[in-house]
């Protein structure tokens, strides 16, 4: 595999990492606003770990779309002219 391939990948899981546990909380809030807004009550214990569980579910595939789509941004798809 070319340096640059591991590189760029390897920059991409790095930032995905670094970005996975904010922006996690964040959809998790953003979650609990929308849910308590649109049932017009508080949520309780068992459907704020259930929004949890799904905003660790759609922050996984977000991080990772935003983080190859910067490093392609910032340093270019490794092999591309």
């Amino acid at each position: 595999m070319n340096a640059q391939y591991v590189w760029f990948f390897g920059w991409s899981i790095l930032l995905a990492i670094m970005l996975y546990f904010p922006v996690s909380k964040l959809v998790w809030t953003l979650s609990i606003r929308r849910q308590e807004r649109k049932q017009k009550r508080k949520l309780n214990e068992t459907e704020i770990s259930g929004q949890f569980q799904r905003a660790r579910f759609i922050t996984f595939f977000l991080v990772i779309v935003f983080a190859l789509m910067f490093n392609a941004n910032i340093f270019g798809f490794p092999g591309a002219k």
